[in-house]
């Protein structure tokens, strides 16, 4: 059966398609579109190989998955690489030779993985490749596939340094945050699971986490940012807008209309001829002003629009909206519109400051609910445990009990008590001090613990008095715990400081086993558990007073 830590890279998997889906359906596909899906479908192969490799036991097919995941690791770091040259618009440097440059390192690490000389790539471990050791050659590939991300961060470098592609800055961030997660992340699972000897466990899913991360940063640069959506220059209807100022002009770009509206942009009369170089200069421009003058003066046909800060008026934010006048599918003149949206962004940036306020308090208020969390949980378990040895205290086993042993008489469910008292303990206490009364006691429950199983309960009755409750147990199976327990007693050893020998520690047990009820049982919980507590201290009694060191059995 596969353990729940094999699923982690088939779930990865499954995200990572689910991603490929929603990037697939979401938006146009353009060449550039074309380049991710493949690389992101290289993304998803390499989890799917580390989950299908654990789902066999045949060693061949183990190391071809594992040749395959190595081999479509290569080839994600090419896709990689291709991507970061589409996204920044250096795909001009994908000549026929550097092409095949690329391709190179790939061709040797496919022969390399799958020809595998004198086991150098990957060795197995235990007859299969589930846990494998690697040789000389993975570092080599390694190295390739470090290089190839060397390569996609300096083209990302020259893209963020070139003011010409301003564009795409924020993309490109996004971008290389996604590919130092992934990097980070691989080196991670080099470090952890390949650097160190074989005999530490290793720690699965590290690569596709960091591969499944890298992804939801790709996913989010396409959306936020429209990475892969054509540049294109906002169309709307003068119709539909909220017009402030209108100005008509010819093909001359003379004005032929205007409105009362338009004084506090231009000041212009009917037949002045109008420049947008008055309002929107390149000097100091960015890229989005610089887009829309080589728009408006190169491309006359087309509607453009932009959102400025406009100097002339103290500064607001103004939208201006261009449309071409079309008569006959000939262009004879344009229409300006002028919006003021300095309000919405007040408004907006209102907005978003209140968010903030709010969000501090939310956070405030989160980190008030998670100190009480924690201080009840403190505050409930100090009331139920002991506080010296950590197992739970007489209140709560007699609780517990109270409403235990009556389901077990209604059910006729079989359960043990065992009431154990640690021999001589008061002379420890007189010989070595109450320090060491106090060790003996936590390694004592130590050991105990150690040997029962996760539904028993243990709780220190009293001084160095233990009470173990066994539900849902026959005679012969507590028989067996009850030795259990006492051998583990024995053989635990308490080391003494500045003593030669360590402290060996016995115990004494009264055993109480009920398998049979009366029909007709008392309906006084406490009245029952009275008798079972007298019942098994008799027991206790009487391993002590035949010599201590023993196990005395009462069957109910």
């Amino acid at each position: 059966m596969l353990g729940p830590m094999v699923w982690i890279d088939l779930i990865v998997f499954f995200l990572l398609f689910a991603l490929f889906i929603y990037v697939f359906a979401s938006v146009t596909i353009t060449n550039l579109h074309k380049v991710y899906l493949a690389f992101h479908f290289s993304m998803m192969l390499w989890p799917f190989c580390q989950f299908v490799i654990k789902t066999t036991d045949n060693a061949q097919l183990q190391l071809f998955y594992v040749q395959f995941a190595f081999i479509n690791m290569t080839l994600l770091a090419v896709g990689w690489l291709l991507f970061t040259l589409f996204l920044t618009g250096h795909s001009k440097f994908l000549t026929r030779k550097i092409s095949l440059m690329i391709y190179v390192p790939v061709i040797l690490v496919t022969l390399v993985a799958i020809f595998n000389p004198k086991s150098m790539f990957v060795q197995p471990v235990d007859g299969g490749y589930v846990q494998r050791a690697y040789g000389p050659l993975f570092w080599c590939i390694a190295s390739i596939f470090i290089g190839y991300l060397i390569v996609s961060l300096y083209f990302m470098y020259l893209a963020l340094k070139s003011e010409k592609s301003s564009r795409i800055k924020k993309p490109v961030i996004q971008m290389r945050k996604g590919i130092l997660v992934m990097t980070a992340f691989i080196f991670l699972d080099i470090f952890l699971n390949v650097v160190p000897p074989l005999p530490l466990p290793v720690i699965p899913g590290l690569t596709s986490l960091g591969i499944l991360l890298s992804a939801c940063f790709f996913v989010i640069a396409i959306r936020r940012y429209k990475v892969f959506d054509i540049v294109t220059i906002a169309h709307q209807d003068i119709i539909d807008t909220l017009i402030l100022g209108i100005l008509v002009l010819d093909d001359n770009e003379t004005v032929v209309e205007t409105n009362q509206s338009m004084s506090p942009y231009i000041n212009l009369q009917l037949g002045d001829r109008f420049e947008i170089g008055t309002i929107l200069t390149q000097e100091d421009a960015d890229s989005e002003v610089r887009l829309f003058l080589q728009s408006y003066r190169e491309r006359p046909r087309e509607r453009a629009e932009i959102e400025v800060k406009f100097n002339i008026i103290d500064h607001r934010h103004i939208k201006i909206h261009v449309a071409p006048i079309m008569v006959s599918n000939i262009m004879v003149g344009r229409i300006l519109t002028f919006q003021d949206t300095s309000e919405l962004h007040r408004l907006i940036d209102e907005t978003n400051f209140q968010n903030e306020i709010l969000q501090v308090r939310n956070q405030s208020l989160i980190g008030i609910q998670h100190e009480l969390f924690q201080t009840n949980q403190k505050l409930e378990q100090m009331a139920i445990t002991d506080s010296l040895t950590g197992c739970y205290n007489r209140h709560y086993l007699t609780q517990r009990l109270e409403h235990e042993v009556m389901m077990n008489m209604k059910y006729q469910l079989p359960f043990a008590l065992f009431l154990l008292d640690i021999d001589f303990f008061k002379s420890v206490n007189d010989n070595y001090g109450h320090l060491v009364g106090d060790d003996v006691l936590c390694n004592t429950v130590e050991a105990i613990n150690q040997t029962l199983r996760k539904s028993d309960i243990l709780a220190r009755y009293g001084g160095e008095e233990f009470i173990i409750y066994l539900p849902n147990t026959d005679q012969a199976q507590a028989n067996i715990i009850a030795e259990r327990v006492k051998f583990a007693v024995e053989s635990n050893k308490v080391t003494i400081k500045n003593v030669a020998f360590p402290l060996s520690i016995t115990v004494s047990m009264g055993f109480l086993s009920i398998h049979e009820f009366l029909k007709e049982p008392s309906n006084n919980p406490k009245t029952i558990l009275n008798e079972l507590f007298e019942s098994v201290d008799k027991a206790l009694y009487q391993a002590k007073s035949e010599g201590r060191n023993r196990i005395v059995s009462i069957v109910g």
